[in-house]
């Protein structure tokens, strides 16, 4: 396999710990790209006594030797970015970040149409963060979108938002009956203002990529959200609006990549989801709390509490299929340690049939009941133990545990490379 090319990618619904195992892989980069999403989704990162809570900043970011690239497939709160970098430059001067000029711009209408957008959904809505991520790809495929490149140049802004604004504004007004009174002139001045703040940021990231795979330099590709949140192979319409596979890579960054790829996927101990659509192993009980607390399972981005359920393997195996992992990491397995039974799902049962592999169906998913094979828990870590994993490897893991990643291996059809048993980066073990 050409290592020189890894994919990262949430094999559930997003928090798998992506960032984190980014983060852990850097280590062995040149480069770490985003390549879909924005400010929607939520990365921690903990090096040592710092907890790095990240949104539009690569992963990579807190790795100094590592160059990282918002790639054009990730739609950019200008506003959110330059709050992010200058919290992160306080203990981390100069970052080597670069924004493509291609990536499209969140303007405050996107934010107002997402809130309208969101009232207007309802049972079908997908639990919206509303920071403005669905209208801005619509704008982008109606192509009437704002790119960084254009905060850039004042005439072609100007261009573009005349356009843009009339349409946004119209549709609020006269189609939602939605307040909005931001003048455009203020937005438009507003934005000239933030592209000469980031100017020494804005690259062709597509060229510097092409040239860095060229001369074999490594890159990692991360991923936000999960695979049950892509817009084609989702739970639709229950997802975000950029695709999550790992395919997307090379649309989202711009580079093509005519090789394999090593490509991991990030699959939490169990199962947590913020917003809305059926779950079929949803936890609302004790059991559900106690993962919670433990795991302190609430949103990066809202801070809203997660739908805790037991992991499901129906789940996984569609991202084995959709995105060609050839390996999984398997994070958070401490937050499971103290428990008497941990349960998986192997299959849904629909109207009295067994169900393998994902439904597409809507109504299907909303009458799924899982299917679930016990195992028996492992016992909390002490610190003596962590230190002891960490030097001794896989085979030093409880027995049950490691038989609760074989069988993951087994039913997902794919190898288990990576165990992470803590939230910071020393506490993770290849096998």
């Amino acid at each position: 396999m050409n290592k020189q090319i890894t994919v990262i990618v949430g094999a559930q619904w997003g928090d798998e710990g992506k960032g984190k195992l980014t983060d852990f892989l850097a280590q062995n980069m040149d480069y770490v790209v985003r390549f879909h999403g924005g400010n929607n989704a939520g990365h921690t990162v903990v090096v040592g006594d710092k907890v790095y809570k990240l949104h539009l900043l690569p992963s990579g970011v807190v790795s100094p030797h590592v160059t990282s690239i918002i790639g054009n497939g990730v739609v950019v709160d200008p506003k959110v970015l330059l709050e992010e970098l200058n919290n992160f430059i306080v203990d981390n001067p100069k970052p080597k970040l670069l924004v493509s000029q291609r990536a499209h711009v969140i303007m405050p209408y996107h934010i107002a149409m997402d809130e309208a957008l969101s009232g207007h959904q309802g049972s079908l809505g997908a639990g919206s963060t509303k920071r403005g991520i669905a209208p801005v790809y619509a704008d982008k495929a109606y192509r009437h979108g704002i790119r960084i490149g254009d905060l850039l140049e004042p005439e072609i802004l100007k261009e573009k938002l005349d356009k843009a604004y009339k349409f946004n504004v119209d549709m609020l007004q006269k189609v939602f009956d939605f307040e909005f009174s931001t003048p455009k002139e203020d937005i438009y001045a507003e934005y000239l203002e933030y592209g000469k703040k980031l100017k020494e940021y804005i690259y062709d990231t597509e060229l510097e990529l092409a040239m860095a795979y060229k001369f074999g330099q490594n890159i990692l590709f991360e991923g936000a959200q999960g695979m049950s949140l892509d817009p084609d192979h989702g739970m639709y319409p229950h997802t975000t609006s950029s695709n999550n596979v790992a395919g997307y890579c090379e649309v989202g960054a711009g580079v093509g990549l005519n090789c394999e790829k090593r490509i991991l996927g990030i699959v939490k101990a169990y199962v947590s989801r913020v917003g809305n659509s059926p779950f079929t192993t949803e936890l609302l009980d004790e059991t559900g709390d106690f993962i919670r607390e433990k795991g302190f399972e609430y949103g990066t981005t809202t801070g809203r509490p997660r739908r805790i359920g037991w992991l499901d393997l129906v789940q996984v195996r569609q991202t084995v299929r959709t995105s060609g992992l050839t390996e999984m990491a398997v994070t958070k397995l401490d937050v499971l340690a103290g428990m008497e039974e941990i349960k998986v799902c192997v299959a849904y049962s629909i109207d009295g049939k067994m169900v393998t592999e994902m439904p597409a169906s809507l109504e299907a998913m909303r009458k799924a009941k899982p299917v679930y094979t016990s195992f028996p828990g492992w016992e909390d870590f002490s610190p003596e133990e962590k230190e002891r994993i960490k030097k001794e490897g896989f085979k030093s893991l409880p027995e049950t545990m490691q038989k609760y990643l074989k069988f993951l291996e087994e039913q997902a059809g794919c190898k288990v490379s990576i165990a992470s048993f803590g939230p910071d980066r020393s506490e993770t073990i290849f096998a």
